[in-house]
């Protein structure tokens, strides 16, 4: 990773990052052994898969940070990569943090693989105290998916720009969550995508009531009860708040 990311150019990108409202598409990111390895990350937690389905707004599967550090640590393993989050800190020209051992959104994978999945238009709002920024990266895309966005929302006397990509395995989209309008266009019939999401703070702390707010939206929106309240192995074991497997 420290390798790969040595050979990109990041000033004209953290140029272009800031003149589009602090969004950045790159259609190739990750190197092929990298995706490969996301791609069995995928196959290890299939069983695990959380759906949910909210009318007029989303469609879909999801797996926590919880679940995926029992199935797939290598997930845990880049999340947390050291040359992944100075480069992010470098483009961004923020001193990003990982989110806190308890936050099931801080890495997870997103299923979409039944006609019809989709997330309607949204900001990823932050409930903790500093910016939270969203690295989504392609793992499969066999689908007519595409991420829609519009760029400048809430920027005064700027006008908004609208978008569109359809994000390949190993691509990147990174990008603050209060300040992206965006969503993700329905799955065709016979069609698969898959996505992972990572979260990186400039301030990890939170209220207790704004962290119980953002704890039963992912309950009741992306992972269930189970992977947001137990954090245990699936089947149930249940562990201590906090406990994560902290991989460097």
């Amino acid at each position: 990773m420290a390798a790969r990311l040595g050979r990109i150019d990041v000033p004209p990108l953290s140029r272009e990052f800031v003149e589009q409202g602090r969004f950045l598409y790159l259609s190739d990111f990750l190197s092929a052994d990298v995706t490969a390895q996301l791609i069995a990350a995928v196959a290890a937690v299939k069983a695990e898969v959380n759906r949910n389905y909210l009318p007029g707004h989303k469609q879909g599967g999801s797996v926590s940070r919880h679940t995926l550090d029992q199935l797939a640590p290598f997930i845990a393993e880049l999340y947390r990569s050291p040359a992944l989050i100075g480069w992010l800190s470098e483009l961004s020209d923020e001193r990003l943090q990982v989110s806190p051992a308890d936050d099931p959104h801080a890495y997870a994978l997103y299923f979409y693989t039944r006609p019809g999945d989709h997330i309607g238009w949204h900001y990823d709002t932050s409930y903790y105290a500093g910016r939270r920024y969203t690295l989504l990266l392609g793992v499969i895309d066999e689908s007519s998916c595409r991420l829609d966005y519009e760029l400048h929302t809430r920027e005064k006397g700027v006008a908004t720009v609208s978008g569109s990509v359809q994000i390949p395995p190993g691509g990147l989209v990174f990008f603050d969550g209060d300040r992206l309008r965006h969503r993700i266009s329905p799955l065709g019939a016979g069609e698969v995508r898959v996505s992972l999401t990572f979260e990186y703070l400039t301030d990890p702390k939170m209220h207790f009531g704004w962290r119980l707010i953002s704890n039963m939206k992912d309950a009741f929106g992306y992972f269930g009860f189970r992977q947001v309240f137990r954090r245990g192995a699936p089947g149930g074991t249940k562990r201590g708040p906090g406990r994560g497997p902290e991989r460097v």
